[in-house]
C-alpha cells in the first residue's frame, strides 16, 4: 500500500524482499535457513523487546497520528495478536472496555449443534475475536470495506470514545483523513471530524 499511495522505493524494496521470502526465492545456508539483514528487520528475542522497540515513546506520541501511522507490528496468529494488543494497552492509559460480539445461534435446532463455549473459542482469520478490548486512544484497523476508497480494509483509525454498543474513531489513514465521513444515518454516525462503528 505504501508503495501505490507514496510511491515508497524503500517501502517498494521491503516488499520485493517479503515476496521472495514468501515465494521461497531467499537465498538458504546449509541447514535451508535465511539470513535477514539488519536493513531488512531487527531481530528481537521476545514480544516486549519487539514492543518496546516499535513503540518505545508511545506515551509520549498517543496524540502523534503521523508517528503512530508509521508503527505496525504483524502476527502470525490471532493469539498471538491478542497477546501483542494486551501488553501494548498497558502502557496506555486509561480504562479497558470490553465488547462481546453475538454468540446467540438463531435457529433454535441449532442449539445443540453449536455451544456458546464453542461460539466463543473461535478464532477464525479475518474475524475479531470474541472479546474486543480497547482504549480510548489506541489505533485500530478497519477490517471491513464500508464505503471504498474512504473506509476500506487497511485503514487506520484511533479510538476517540468507547460507548456502550458503539466505538467512535478519528480517520488516520487514507484518502478521508482529516475529512468528515459522509453519514448522516445509522449505521453510523458522525460528529465533527469522528466517525461511529457499531459493535
Amino acid at each position: 500500500m505504501g508503495v501505490q499511495l507514496h510511491n515508497d522505493v524503500q517501502s517498494g524494496q521491503y516488499a520485493a524482499a517479503l515476496l521472495k521470502i514468501g515465494e521461497d526465492r531467499m537465498a538458504k545456508d546449509g541447514n535451508g535457513m535465511i539470513t535477514l539483514d539488519r536493513e531488512f528487520c531487527n531481530v528481537v528475542h521476545n514480544p516486549d523487546d519487539l514492543n518496546n522497540f516499535v513503540y518505545s515513546e508511545l506515551l509520549t506520541n498517543m496524540r502523534n497520528r503521523d508517528w503512530l501511522c508509521e508503527r505496525a507490528i504483524l502476527a502470525p496468529t490471532n493469539e498471538m495478536v491478542g497477546q501483542i494488543n494486551e501488553q501494548i494497552m498497558s502502557r496506555v492509559e486509561g480504562d479497558i472496555v470490553e465488547f462481546l460480539s453475538v454468540d446467540t445461534v438463531m435457529d433454535t435446532e441449532q442449539v445443540t449443534s453449536y455451544p456458546v463455549e464453542f461460539l466463543n473459542s473461535l478464532e477464525l482469520s479475518g474475524v475479531p475475536s470474541h472479546k474486543l478490548r480497547l482504549k480510548v486512544g489506541v489505533p485500530v484497523l478497519l477490517m471491513r470495506n464500508l464505503d471504498a476508497p474512504r473506509l476500506c480494509n487497511g485503514t487506520r483509525l484511533q479510538v476517540t470514545h468507547l460507548g456502550r454498543n458503539i466505538v467512535k474513531a478519528i480517520i488516520m489513514t487514507g484518502m478521508a483523513k482529516g475529512e468528515n465521513p459522509p453519514y448522516e444515518n445509522p449505521p453510523y454516525t458522525h460528529n465533527s471530524d469522528r466517525f461511529a462503528i457499531p459493535v
